[in-house]
């Protein structure tokens, strides 16, 4: 049985009992979300290395780290060391993206070594797959791919089941600046146009299922139509794809199949809210999964940050899933720095978020942290900050004369001066007669 089968035949699995453990929540707590469907458990059964994790209402926000080669950059000895640095930092999940050539080695390498739960998105691998033109492919050789990566092991798929023939009017109806920017989406539409069919994945959704409940793969289901720019934000075009997203939950949901939504991508600050509540309103609250979104378009190079700001607002209001973006986003494949930068933005934009939903034990962390620097003890605060590694390097960087300060301050350290004068008075009583 799937996650949400067993959930649903009150059955706990050792899956759901590692989330529990991880969330310090109860088991039956993770049991009653995955049976409703607002949470899921990425697990295929072919993942043997894999350590689940949990998406979705009451648990901490998770993270993904998108990995791949291009025609452009194709150096798979540079992905796996992405994909190293990413367990090492601990991200929960990290998605193949790779458009070229033959990917099959390095998503087999993935699974075989990846404790964090994989990805992929099955239609940016179709030519390299099958060796044919877009022109050539049919709805078989579409269902094939997504066959191989999910008895290769993949955990969670993004599918764009949402753009159909309906959907793809409203495109041509509604004028965009950026008209499509998901590169799966836009590869449908595309196919679509040239057969003048319908979209396979909408037409042949139980076909689908079929595929997934067979090795518990997660849907994620694919938001095509995303906003590519502010000016985009929450248009007919985004919502009428939403409305079809929310359906196709509902279908997986009654077919045994966990599946999560995926949310925008350019959003100015005042439409995120909204957006999350829609999404969550429309989707029957599956977990929702969003990249970014980003804040303000002018950014290039910056864009780790504006993704940070819009991920930390739309997790607090509701998101489960944050897709991580680095500073290269816009403009070239990420190298290795990029990643480490986008990572660490992302995590802090989880955790921020985490705190304002009041997830459980969240604050502790921050607690610990601000005890240490009360006590300006250097040797706590820094394995306690999410980057210890950075922490230090600039710690070392400019030491001070006296230990317990650092270089912004020195002697006149507000901790230090509290400390001294607190700790040396007797009462409340004797400090004020002093006065």
């Amino acid at each position: 049985m799937t996650q949400l089968e067993s959930a649903r035949s009150g059955i706990i699995t050792k899956e759901m009992k590692q989330v529990a453990l991880d969330e310090k929540v109860t088991e039956g707590f993770v049991r009653r979300g995955v049976a409703e469907g607002t949470i899921v458990i990425p697990c295929n059964k072919n993942h043997m290395s894999i350590h689940p994790y949990g998406i979705g209402s009451g648990l901490r926000t998770k993270m993904n780290v998108n990995l791949g080669v291009s025609k452009d950059c194709y150096d798979y000895s540079l992905e796996k060391e992405k994909a190293e640095l990413s367990w090492k930092l601990k991200a929960e999940a990290i998605m193949d993206l790779s458009c070229y050539g033959k990917t099959a080695d390095f998503r087999h390498w993935l699974i075989k070594n990846s404790p964090s739960a994989i990805g992929t998105v099955p239609m940016y691998d179709v030519d390299g797959a099958l060796g044919k033109a877009l022109k050539d492919m049919t709805a078989d050789d579409l269902f094939d791919v997504v066959e191989q990566h999910a008895k290769d092991g993949v955990d969670f798929m993004t599918i764009h089941a949402g753009i159909n023939q309906e959907v793809a009017g409203h495109i041509l109806r509604n004028k965009r600046i950026t008209n499509l920017v998901s590169r799966g989406g836009s590869i449908l539409f595309a196919w679509m146009y040239i057969k003048g069919k319908e979209n396979p994945f909408y037409e042949q959704f139980d076909r689908l299922l079929e595929i997934c409940k067979a090795y518990d793969v997660t849907i994620s289901l694919g938001d095509a139509c995303r906003s590519g720019c502010g000016h985009d934000s929450t248009d007919a075009v985004q919502i009428s794809e939403l409305i079809i997203l929310g359906e196709l939950v509902l279908r997986a949901r009654e077919a045994g199949v966990q599946i999560m939504v995926e949310g925008p991508g350019h959003m100015p600050i005042h439409d995120i809210r909204m957006n999350v509540e829609i999404a969550k309103k429309l989707c029957h609250g599956a977990p929702l999964y969003v990249l970014g979104p980003i804040v303000t378009d002018v950014a290039p190079g910056y864009d780790h940050i504006t993704a940070a700001i819009g991920g930390a607002l739309s997790a607090s209001c509701g998101a489960d899933f944050l897709c991580y973006v680095t500073p290269a986003e816009h403009l070239r494949l990420p190298d290795l720095s990029d990643v480490r930068e986008g990572i660490i933005s992302s995590k802090i934009a989880c955790h921020a978020a985490d705190l304002a939903k009041k997830v459980k034990d969240a604050h502790v962390w921050d607690e610990q942290m601000s005890w240490a620097r009360r006590d300006v003890d250097f040797s706590r605060m820094i394995p306690l900050a999410l980057d210890p590694e950075k922490a230090n390097a600039y710690r070392q960087s400019s030491l001070p004369e006296e230990e317990k300060t650092c270089t912004m301050c020195g002697p006149k350290c507000p901790m230090k001066t509290l400390n001294e004068i607190l700790n040396n008075h007797n009462s409340e009583k004797e400090f004020f007669d002093k006065k």
